[in-house]
């Protein structure tokens, strides 16, 4: 397979400079063009193929995340990795199915695993791009932090949501993570993928839910071990919904 080529997009150029030369350093990319601005970028891209766009986001006139909405619609649409010194908009950043979200100042080895997943994207048969934007709308990931680094976890990993004031603390089977984004949010946004509220703290994926039981005159529901209140308002239509999906499981 051919090396990756990439444009760096950056306003200040001791940045873009030290970007450029850390990607010209991996063995995986080919090409590095630069560009100051967004116009700058659309010129690059107008009249060269790029893999994949390393984007600041804080830019003057047209900003990182406007131009990356730009670039989703392309019929071809480039891998997209946020740079940026700045960590409040890591939730609208995953809303655009970015493949990763870089803090400055940027480490080798942390732009070294941005490249490993664009790699491992490309490998994808049978129009990559394509398959990349069904997967992304399929299974969108949301950012998180972890041990000071922006990650971007992918909503199947999510086995239920506690709200916790006006974040959320996503459980998956190896820990939790605390976003910045309101639970009735992420009930709104989530609820086609199965996750339904079952109390005013709760969210949880339904097809995971392993037990509905009387407990102390309240009902609960067991996932992953670990009782859940389900509040009474939300009683009956979760014991629908439990109904409904038990009669397609078995079909």
């Amino acid at each position: 397979m051919s090396g990756l080529r990439v444009l760096a997009v950056d306003d200040e150029p001791p940045a873009l400079d030290e970007l450029a030369y850390l990607l010209r350093a991996d063995p995986r990319v080919a090409t590095v063009h630069t560009a100051g601005d967004a116009t700058g970028a659309l010129r690059v891209l107008r009249d060269n193929d790029v893999d994949a766009v390393f984007l600041d986001i804080r830019m003057p006139g047209l900003d990182g995340m406007e131009l990356a909405r730009v670039l989703s619609r392309f019929a071809r649409p480039p891998a997209v990795v946020f740079v940026t010194a700045y960590e409040e908009r890591a939730v609208e950043a995953f809303e655009l199915g970015v493949v990763d979200y870089v803090r400055k100042p940027v480490q080798a080895e942390r732009l070294a695993e941005s490249l490993r997943r664009i790699t491992a994207a490309r490998l994808v048969p049978a129009h990559p791009a394509v398959a990349g934007r069904r997967e992304r709308a399929e299974d969108p990931t949301i950012a998180v932090e972890l041990a000071g680094v922006t990650r971007l976890l992918p909503r199947s990993a999510v086995r239920w949501v506690e709200a916790q004031g006006d974040y959320a603390r996503l459980h998956t089977a190896e820990g939790s993570h605390l976003v910045r984004v309101p639970l009735a949010t992420l009930a709104e946004r989530w609820a086609d993928a199965g996750f339904v509220r079952i109390h005013r703290s709760y969210l949880v994926q339904l097809r995971l839910i392993t037990e509905l039981r009387l407990a102390g005159g309240a009902y609960v529901v067991v996932i992953d071990g670990r009782e859940l209140p389900v509040s009474r308002r939300h009683t009956r239509e979760l014991k629908d919904r439990l109904v409904r999906a038990a009669k397609n499981w078995n079909r």
